[in-house]
């Protein structure tokens, strides 16, 4: 399907590791404090489209800080590509979704032979990956070739290919900043998607955090990344975001090097093995009650309680972690904070009967769980709330 620029090899992790290590991802909370600042300028003028908005900030921030291209308001040919090529991939990489999984030796078979669908289909699909892959960053370096590109990773990691000591090549960036733009676009969706659900079955967090900006902000200033010792709730709550609906059921497939046992079963060498994050998260020993939405769980005595377990399998584990989790972490924590600090979620109401619309908390499951559309209702908290979203989104520009 031409995702093979994802594989995650030696060099592209150390660039991927160099660029969004914990110290490193920091210049970017600047960026990430601006695009929350436009998302919620978005939810004020149209709440409805509060999941077109979500994306369009993930996209917004990730085009930024990978290629340093600038996004359309609305319907941008990047982030419309990226949701077409990615949802090809989620669909796609469910283990064992087609034969060929489970019969490698079909892979071989003409394109045109019967059975050979999964061929053909890849084929077409190929079309968006490779474009995901070559189009922004053609447009960096058109950019770049015109004197008018501004930093980002693409434009000054080609600016360190004048070194000659330097050990990467053009290829190299080319598919880091690719695998960054991947990493990025759903998850991001996926999990703020996920907090607004969580606010919509649970009410009274919503208050309890609302209560604790309010005590820090006095409803004058938005949240910053200074604010955030001072708001463990706000912290638990994106942790619990992470755990309890985390975003991919399960870990990259690894391949056993030596013959192992697991509970007395017997793993031959060359087994392949899928971590399930899904139960890793949602053991009932380490989080009680694994399924209930409670942000208390991260908490002693109102301070994140250091003896809980991190529910850091959420961004994998091993080697192979995601190497964007800090950064994913921090754009994460100041989005729901900005949104609970400025606006009231709440479950939709039919205009015609008057009930209550009952969202389904359904998800599209794959690789990336995605929920799949609901409704609510996203009103600003005061007219102070309106004030602060339209002088922030003034100084964004």
């Amino acid at each position: 399907m031409g995702w093979e620029f994802n594989i995650g090899a030696r060099l592209h992790r150390r660039l991927l590791d160099q660029e969004l290590n914990v110290k490193a991802s920091r210049k970017y909370e600047p960026d990430e404090l601006i695009a929350s600042h436009k998302l919620l300028k978005r939810l004020l003028d149209t709440p409805d489209a509060f999941l077109t908005h979500l994306r369009q900030m993930a996209g917004e921030l990730i085009l930024s800080f990978t290629y340093g291209i600038d996004v359309l308001p609305s319907d941008d040919p990047y982030i419309t590509l990226a949701e077409e090529a990615l949802h090809t991939l989620v669909s796609a990489a469910i283990p064992g979704k087609y034969l060929v999984d489970t019969f490698p030796i079909l892979k071989h078979i003409p394109i045109w032979f019967p059975g050979a669908g999964f061929k053909r289909q890849a084929r077409e699909w190929r079309k968006l990956a490779r474009s995901m892959l070559e189009l922004p960053f053609l447009e960096t370096k058109r950019q770049m070739e015109s004197g008018i590109a501004r930093s980002s990773f693409t434009a000054d990691r080609l600016n360190g290919l004048k070194d000659t000591n330097s050990a990467y090549q053009e290829d190299h960036i080319k598919s880091t900043a690719a695998t960054m733009y991947l990493g990025g676009a759903d998850t991001t969706v996926s999990t703020l998607g996920t907090f607004i659900l969580a606010m919509l079955a649970n009410p009274e967090a919503q208050k309890k955090a609302q209560a604790e900006i309010d005590g820090v902000t006095a409803g004058e200033t938005l949240p910053t990344f200074a604010d955030r010792d001072s708001l463990p709730y706000v912290s638990a709550i994106v942790k619990e975001v992470l755990r309890w609906k985390n975003v991919t059921p399960f870990g990259a497939p690894r391949l056993l090097t030596v013959e192992d046992e697991y509970r007395g079963y017997r793993l031959p060498a060359r087994s392949l093995i899928i971590g399930s994050t899904w139960s890793i998260l949602h053991d009932p020993i380490i989080y009680p009650d694994p399924h209930t939405f409670k942000p208390e769980r991260f908490l002693l005595n109102g301070k994140l309680n250091p003896a809980i377990r991190d529910p850091e399998a959420a961004f994998g584990f091993g080697r192979r972690k995601c190497p964007g989790r800090h950064m994913a972490t921090s754009s994460t924590w100041i989005t729901i904070a900005s949104v609970l600090a400025t606006f009231d979620i709440n479950k939709a109401v039919d205009a015609d009967t008057g009930r209550v619309i009952e969202p389904t908390y359904a998800y599209f499951q794959g690789v990336v769980n995605m929920p799949l559309p609901f409704k609510c209702s996203i009103k600003p908290r005061s007219t102070q709330a309106v004030t602060l979203v339209k002088g922030a989104a003034a100084s964004s520009q």
